[in-house]
């Protein structure tokens, strides 16, 4: 490996590397840096998150910037504001010795104007959110037409946040002749897309391979049924006293509700999700930085460019609904050559989805039991027992008040002692989990298959399957599907199964005891896009549902009319045609 003295860097660089404790380049580092200084090719860099890209591009964007010249020489693009701010931050720092260079972040949720002028005093770096960029190109603020480097960082995660349309408009104002360099932990097809459009014959450099796992993350996973998800992560936490990481749940309202319970049943945590205005969201994120708070709860969105390197846990709650975001989510532990953990709570029949996230990452993932009340009991036990022989004692202080301590305690054993100690901490794990369930499911539901519970008289699981006639044309996914049923239903406690999203239809399915539930949740009119939502059990001669349209019977025809007269059902009986 190569030191940073031997990749050409000036000397005041050199000695500001030094000063932040660096001696020798990571791999995405010892890659990028020399060919971004000696070459003036387009680079597409794949680099896991927490792996030193900032540097990469940072230090010699720094060097070749010209300070004489106030001029915006090089744009910064990334998805969020708080990966902006830690751009610009990591910026100054290695510019600290550079006389005259300077960088301005741009981002919604903060004042333009004072964005305004702090551009307007010069600038040769601005870094910003696609959003705040395009808005200040628009004013003729920021001004594109002769900027020499365009960095897109986290490529993947802008696209992935809907920054599509922004990307674009900002990229086709920007010089043909310039440097663009992106990065990306992973290589989605609208990667390419912007490679084939905006880059010329780019390089691609790769500190690993494509859309896998962080090297130092190891991969878990606990199976239960979905109603015990709650409790799966309670005892997630109570196994691992000394957790700080970020539990991912799938929307902003199962953010909300995880969190609640969580602070309500006494654990150090708190939410982080779009509804908190900003201030809310840097109280939360300060108190996190600083390990006030020992567990984050929070959505992919919310968390995106979410800097902090200590973390011991990532807990999947819901799986990611795209299963590449999982590299997102698990790389944001296991950073700066710490290990990490990366555990994903799932149920009975997301176990499939297992092995799919083992061949994108090429990592193992280990099935672990959950634990029960007793693994935890003496867990904790220990862990206290530990804490109490290790602390420090500051007899100078304690010294006047111990003899009155030995004089109240004097009637109690040694023997007495310790359990009444034990007890003060201990009672409420003892207490709440006496008689705590087995929340583990037999071996054979990792395919799928039975669960100690509910169970037909094969030993097998029942799932009622529901046609719904919303599909892709009505914008639905699956994890908008499952939102639909939890607010339909009021609950989270119904199991989810297989779903199939189709053009202009979909099917799922529901634990076959929640079937009166779901049909009559759907009956009060519930509405989604402006479309009366219409929910059915799937009848056996729909056996081959995906086909259905190409049958002349075409048993669902009457809810593509509703679709199509805005969820009025059409009182003419016109012949349904192919479109």
């Amino acid at each position: 490996m190569i030191l940073f003295e031997e990749m050409g860097l000036d000397a005041s660089l050199l000695k500001a590397v030094k000063e932040l404790g660096f001696e020798t380049p990571t791999p995405i580092q010892e890659k990028v840096i020399p060919r971004i200084l000696t070459d003036k090719v387009d680079l597409i860099a794949l680099a896991q998150t927490g792996t030193g890209k900032t540097a990469a591009f940072g230090l010699p964007l720094i060097q070749m910037a010209d300070t004489s010249v106030q001029d915006i020489q090089g744009l910064i693009l990334c998805p969020t504001r708080e990966l902006c701010m830690q751009i610009t931050n990591d910026l100054k720092t290695f510019s600290k010795f550079e006389k005259g260079f300077k960088v301005v972040p741009v981002y919604g949720g903060a004042s333009v104007e004072t964005q305004i002028k702090s551009i307007k005093k010069g600038a040769q770096i601005v870094v910003g959110t696609p959003g705040r960029m395009l808005d200040l190109i628009k004013r003729k603020v920021v001004k594109v037409g002769k900027i020499r480097w365009l960095v897109l960082d986290e490529a993947d995660e802008m696209l992935n946040m809907g920054f599509k349309e922004d990307l674009d408009a900002i990229l086709a104002g920007t010089p043909a002749d310039k440097q663009t360099l992106l990065f990306s932990a992973t290589m989605p097809k609208e990667i390419l897309r912007i490679a084939d459009n905006y880059m010329h014959q780019p390089d691609e450099i790769s500190a690993g391979k494509k859309n896998v796992g962080a090297e130092n993350v190891h991969h878990e996973y606990y199976v239960a049924q979905a109603k015990y998800r709650y409790e799966v992560l309670k005892r997630i936490a109570d196994m691992n006293p000394k957790i700080y990481g970020i539990v991912f749940c799938r929307t902003r309202r199962e953010t909300k509700e995880v969190a609640d319970k969580f602070m309500n049943d006494g654990y150090n945590a708190d939410a982080l999700h779009g509804d908190l205005s900003q201030s809310q969201r840097d109280y939360v994120m300060n108190r996190f930085r600083n390990k006030s708070l020992q567990m984050l709860v929070a959505t992919d969105v919310a968390a995106r460019g979410l800097d902090v390197n200590d973390l011991t846990h990532v807990i999947n709650y819901n799986l990611p609904d795209e299963l590449e975001a999982y590299i997102h989510r698990s790389g944001r532990t296991g950073r700066a050559g710490k290990s990490g953990i990366s555990i994903a709570i799932v149920h009975t029949r997301e176990t499939r989805k297992i092995r799919e996230l083992e061949k994108i990452t090429g990592k193992t993932f280990k099935r672990k039991p959950i634990p029960d009340g007793r693994e935890i009991c003496k867990k904790r036990l220990y862990t206290l027992v530990d804490k109490v022989e290790k602390v420090q004692l500051n007899e100078d202080q304690i010294g006047e008040f111990l003899p009155e301590i030995y004089k109240k305690l004097d009637w109690l054993s040694r023997e007495d002692l310790i359990k009444h100690f034990v007890s003060v901490e201990f009672n409420r794990f003892l207490s709440y989990y006496k008689n705590a369930p087995d929340l583990n499911v037999d071996a054979e539901s990792s395919s799928g298959g039975r669960e100690k519970g509910r169970r037909d008289k094969r030993g097998k699981q029942e799932f009622s399957r529901f046609f719904i006639n919303l599909g892709k044309l009505n914008k639905l996914n699956a994890s908008k599907l499952i939102g639909l049923i939890n607010d339909a239903t009021h609950t989270k406690d119904m199991e989810i199964g297989k779903i199939d999203i189709l053009k202009k239809f979909s099917f799922f399915e529901i634990e076959k005891h929640h079937e009166k539930d779901v049909l009559k949740a759907f009956e009060a009119g519930v509405k989604f896009e402006g479309v009366r939502v219409a929910v059915e059990i799937s009848k056996p001669d729909h056996a081959k549902d995906k086909g259905a349209y190409k049958k002349k019977e075409r048993p669902f025809k009457k809810y593509e009319r509703s679709e199509r007269k805005g969820g009025k059902k059409s009182g003419k009986k016109k012949p349904y045609r192919k479109r």
